[in-house]
């Protein structure tokens, strides 16, 4: 986050170093139809000075008396020609400090409207604040005037003007200049005089321990309330300092600078720089503590149980970083002067074609909120994806992460994690144990109902089996083999308790193999060398006889048994066995 901070505190300083340098002779500019200093119109009967809005009248005046043009300045007051050629200069200059030392107003707060702002006064004249001289409040009017050459300008009024030598002679009295070494008076960088800058520089450190000082009062009340309620004090409002002090000490500095007396144009850019620094303190401050509040939510959801709410916390963590980390661009902007309005209908129209455009990546994002409010996966879960298996490291606003049995890294997009069927294997309450048994051929009937019997007491009696559905049956004759299936489940969730449990259980199912007197058949054939027997004529001779004695009932059970008969076979057979403990239990029943 500080990485961050530093990245947005780098650009915004840069974006007023650029403008600082160019402001100063061009910045009237961008914020005028034409700046001042352009002598050829770029429409046929522009006003090259920009006074056709009351904007550009004002912040005219002061570049072009700022850059010591005070013959040029007189231009933007309305007098005679006469009187203009022969106290113009001087009456400019007089304006000029007025603006700088005794003007209340918000210069960026004037109307870019050629017909004014209707809350100032009316089309041919705009009241833009005052002139603030001890007790003495005089207003500062623009008029609006013909001009044979470039129409409907603005000017300063002929009596705010009448106005002038007076306050003048009042600020000038008391001065703190008069008091201060002329060397740094006279001197002048940027506009401003090398005491101004000095006092600013000054300031830094008093700013500084203003803004620590509240920084530790309002620590307090926290502090209180914790030992009120018996909590620990986790320091998690020292994280929160930092930010709060590069806001409040770029505001303390600002109330200083306000006895230091700034020229208005010059004070309109420092107004920016501590706007700017203001906005990244208090939008450093936001992300902090929205950053806390959502860790602080998901360790309690995880900590109730809500796995799946904690991962989508995270989620919601870094879209509200984004809208954050958006919101103090746009300020930071915003302050620096740029028209927001314009911006916002570039991003709107923007925005429509990034949605074509970006059709795959807002799929994976919404894909991502559709796992995690589902709670289909989450972070430490270990799943099949496909035909890949792994554990899931993270779930971004883009893809999620898996960690593979091979120890690399699975990117899914999410849009496909969506639509894939996924097998978690973290969800299971127990897992199964499922071998196949393959018994040679020479075994006789009782050593396999031996092996059987002996498994599954094994399995009733292992403390780690499901002994509910725990079964062994013999299933089948196969080609090289007598086929058993197991059929359990252990009690268990972890894969590597499971290992261990399953080499247990096949250990002792060999042993019982080996108890038996019989063993494991592999795929072979054998070849014994004996003299046939033949038929057992007998049996033979019995069989035939049978059949022949059903040809004469007309009792062939062919293709079926009758139906009278069907009914008469059913439960004629003894299940279990007389000999079974089963049957005994259920004959005593």
């Amino acid at each position: 986050m500080k990485k961050l901070a530093h990245s947005v505190l780098v650009v915004c300083i840069s974006l007023h170093v650029l403008t600082a340098q160019s402001v100063l002779s061009q910045s009237v500019t961008s914020l005028l139809p034409d700046g001042p200093q352009v002598r050829v119109p770029s429409i046929k009967g522009a006003d090259p000075l920009g006074r056709a809005t009351p904007s550009g009248a004002v912040l005219g005046f002061l570049q072009v008396a700022q850059d010591g043009n005070y013959k040029t300045a007189a231009d933007y007051l309305q007098m005679s020609t006469v009187r203009r050629q022969s106290q113009g200069a001087d009456l400019a200059e007089k304006l000029n400090e007025l603006m700088n030392r005794a003007f209340v107003g918000s210069p960026r707060q004037l109307s870019t409207n050629p017909d004014g702002n209707p809350e100032y006064g009316t089309p041919d004249q705009q009241t833009i604040g005052t002139f603030s001289s001890r007790d003495a409040e005089v207003p500062v009017v623009l008029v609006r005037v013909s001009d044979p050459n470039f129409g409907k300008i603005w000017l300063f009024s002929s009596e705010t003007l009448s106005k002038v030598p007076e306050l003048y002679d009042n600020i000038q009295a008391h001065r703190v200049e008069n008091k201060l070494p002329q060397s740094l008076v006279r001197n002048v960088f940027l506009g401003m005089p090398l005491w101004q800058w000095l006092a600013l520089f000054a300031a830094i450190p008093f700013a500084l321990a203003i803004g620590w000082v509240v920084v530790l009062l309002l620590a307090i009340p926290r502090r209180l309330w914790l030992k009120f309620r018996n909590r620990p004090n986790l320091y998690s409002y020292s994280r929160m300092s930092t930010p709060l002090l590069v806001s409040f000490s770029a505001l303390a500095h600002r109330i200083i600078s306000a006895y230091f007396g700034l020229p208005l144009l010059q004070r309109l850019y420092y107004y920016r720089i501590v706007g700017v620094f203001i906005s990244i303190g208090f939008f450093w401050f936001l992300l902090r503590a929205s950053n806390l509040a959502m860790q602080r939510i998901r360790i309690g959801a995880i900590s109730a149980g809500r796995v799946g709410t904690g991962t989508l916390i995270v989620l919601g963590e870094r879209l509200l970083t984004a809208l954050v980390v958006i919101a103090a661009v746009l300020a930071t902007l915003g302050i620096l002067g740029f028209n927001l309005t314009t911006v916002l209908a570039g991003l709107g129209i923007g925005g429509i074609a990034i949605a074509f455009a970006a059709q795959k990546t807002l799929e994976n994002l919404f894909g991502g909120v559709s796992v995690l409010a589902d709670e289909v996966i989450l972070v430490g879960d270990y799943c099949r994806f496909g035909d890949r298996t792994g554990t899931v490291e993270d779930i971004s606003l883009r893809s999620t992460r898996v960690r593979t049995d091979a120890r690399t890294e699975l990117f899914i997009p999410n849009g496909a994690l969506a639509t894939m069927n996924i097998e978690n294997f973290t969800r299971r309450d127990k897992i199964q144990f499922n071998p196949v048994l393959a018994i040679r051929y020479e075994t006789t009937a009782d050593q396999l109902r031996y092996l059987l019997a002996e498994v599954r007491r094994m399995l009733y009696e292992h403390p780690k089996v499901e002994s509910d559905s725990a079964s062994i049956r013999f299933a089948n004759f196969d080609n090289s083999a007598l086929r058993l299936e197991i059929a359990s489940y252990v009690l268990t969730r972890d894969a590597n308790e499971f290992n261990a449990i399953r080499e247990d259980l096949l250990l002792r199912i060999m042993d019982i193999v080996e108890k038996s007197g019989s063993g494991f058949a592999f795929p072979s054939q054998t070849l014994y060398f004996s003299r046939d027997s033949g038929l057992d004529k007998e049996k033979a001779m019995a069989a035939e006889q049978q059949v022949q004695k059903w040809r004469d009932q007309h009792n062939l059970p062919f293709p079926d048994f009758a139906p009278d008969e069907k009914s008469a076979f059913r439960g004629s057979i003894v299940y279990p066995p007389p000999e079974s403990a089963i049957g005994k239990n259920e004959r005593l029943l």
